[in-house]
C-alpha cells in the first residue's frame, strides 16, 4: 500500500512541473557597466605640451651697454657689442619655466672727455678721447611664462635678476692735451695712460634686474629685454654722490636643440 501511494505523489509531481515552468515569467536582462568608465587606463589622455623635463638653447644677438655715471672723472657712454652662450630651461607645470646659463658679452664705445685748459695761452680745445673695449659673462636667472597663440608658434615673457662678472675694461686714451693740463690731471690722479678701469677702479660684480619676452616657433626664438643696474660700481668713491651703474637691453636669437 505505501509503494502504491509513493508511486502515485511521483506521477502528480511530473504532471504539474510543466505547469508550474510555463507559469514562470522570463526576467529582464541587466545592462552590462562600462568597464571602460572606470578604468583610467582607457580614456584618451589630453595632450599637454609643457611637463617636466630641460630644454638648452644656443643663443647669439646684438647688445648695447648704457654706463650712466656721476660725479667720477669718466663721461657717460654707450657701449655696442654681441652676446653670444648657451641656456638651458628647467620646464615647469602651468606654462612657467627657469632659465639660467653662460653668457659672453663683448662690447666697444668711445667719447670724449673735455677739459679746462691749464695752458693760460692756450685757445685750444683740451680733451681725452676714451676707446672702451669690454669683456663680460654674463649668468641670468629668469622666470618664464609662455602663452600658445597658433599651432607651434608662441608668446612668452620672463624676468628676474642676472650677474655681469666683469673680466676686463680696456681704456685706449688718445690724448688731445697741453703739457700743463695733463701734468694738472696727473696731480689730481686721473688716468692719462690705456689701462684696465676693472683692475682697481670698477666693480667687477654687476647686478642687474631685467624684464622682457618675445615670440617662439618650434625651436627658435627671438626676444628683446632690458636690464636695469642695481649696484654702484665705483670701487672706492671720494663722495657720497659718486656713482656708475650700467644698464642695457638686448635683442637675440636662439635655437633649441
Amino acid at each position: 500500500m505505501a509503494k502504491k501511494q509513493l508511486g502515485l505523489i511521483l506521477l502528480l509531481a511530473l504532471v504539474c512541473v510543466p505547469f508550474l515552468r510555463a507559469d514562470d515569467k522570463p526576467l529582464p536582462a541587466y545592462q552590462i557597466a562600462d568597464n571602460t568608465f572606470f578604468d583610467p587606463s582607457k580614456k584618451e589622455e589630453k595632450k599637454e605640451p609643457y611637463v617636466f623635463g630641460v630644454e638648452y638653447r644656443i643663443e647669439a644677438g646684438y647688445v648695447q651697454h648704457w654706463q650712466r655715471a656721476h660725479d667720477i672723472s669718466f663721461p657717460d657712454m654707450y657701449l655696442h657689442g654681441i652676446r653670444l652662450g648657451a641656456t638651458f630651461t628647467f620646464k615647469l607645470p602651468l606654462h612657467f619655466g627657469l632659465q639660467t646659463g653662460l653668457l659672453y658679452t663683448l662690447v666697444y664705445g668711445q667719447n670724449e672727455q673735455h677739459w679746462r685748459s691749464q695752458d693760460v695761452p692756450s685757445v685750444q680745445t683740451e680733451y681725452i678721447s676714451h676707446r672702451v673695449l669690454e669683456h663680460n659673462l654674463t649668468v641670468p636667472i629668469r622666470a618664464y611664462y609662455t602663452i600658445p597663440l597658433w599651432k607651434q608658434l608662441n608668446l612668452f615673457f620672463f624676468a628676474g635678476p642676472q650677474l655681469h662678472i666683469g673680466l676686463a675694461e680696456n681704456d685706449y686714451m688718445d690724448l688731445h692735451l697741453s703739457d700743463p693740463t695733463k701734468a694738472w690731471l696727473e696731480s689730481q690722479a686721473i688716468p692719462t695712460a690705456p689701462y684696465d678701469r676693472m683692475a682697481n677702479e670698477i666693480v667687477r660684480a654687476n647686478i642687474q634686474w631685467g624684464v622682457g619676452g618675445g615670440f617662439e616657433w618650434d625651436q627658435y626664438r627671438l626676444q628683446a629685454g632690458y636690464d636695469f643696474g642695481l649696484n654702484n660700481l665705483v670701487r672706492h668713491p671720494q663722495l657720497s654722490s659718486q656713482y656708475m651703474s650700467e644698464w642695457a637691453w638686448f635683442v637675440s636669437f636662439s635655437y633649441r636643440f
